[in-house]
């Protein structure tokens, strides 16, 4: 991925700190959370600093390139999935797994009274059942 690209294309100033920020945030998929994206970046870039890493990734969100979820207890974690998807959560390994949008069917957002339904996704627990 053109990570340096993309940066530009979202009006993001490219440094070494947000590229490898970034890259690491966007490409992975296993919805990491600030500090696991930090210790991640740590390992290629050992001078970024925690504030660039939790600075950077508020741009990413602020410009769409990252979502912020609060999936696990706790702690915020980062999807590079931007469009629509639902959420699994094993109890077992805490792993979180994408659920395509038309694997999940909601209805009746229309029906509330008072609101007006914006967006929504749909968050699973539970376990994998053995293969």
């Amino acid at each position: 991925m053109d990570i340096l690209g993309l940066l530009r294309s979202h009006g993001i100033q490219p440094t070494p700190q947000r590229m490898a920020v970034a890259g690491f945030a966007i490409d992975s998929r296993n919805h990491p959370s600030a500090e696991e994206v930090y210790l991640g970046v740590r390992e290629a870039c050992p001078t970024v600093s925690r504030a660039t890493v939790y600075n950077t990734l508020h741009l990413l969100v602020e410009r769409g390139l990252v979502r912020q979820l609060a999936l696990r207890e706790g702690v915020c974690v980062y999807d590079s999935q931007t469009a629509p998807h639902h959420h699994f959560i094993d109890d077992d390994t805490g792993r979180i797994e994408d659920v395509p949008w038309d694997a999940v069917s909601v209805t009746g957002t229309d029906t509330l009274q008072g609101i007006d339904v914006r967006e929504f996704q749909v968050v699973m627990r539970g376990r994998r059942r053995p293969r």
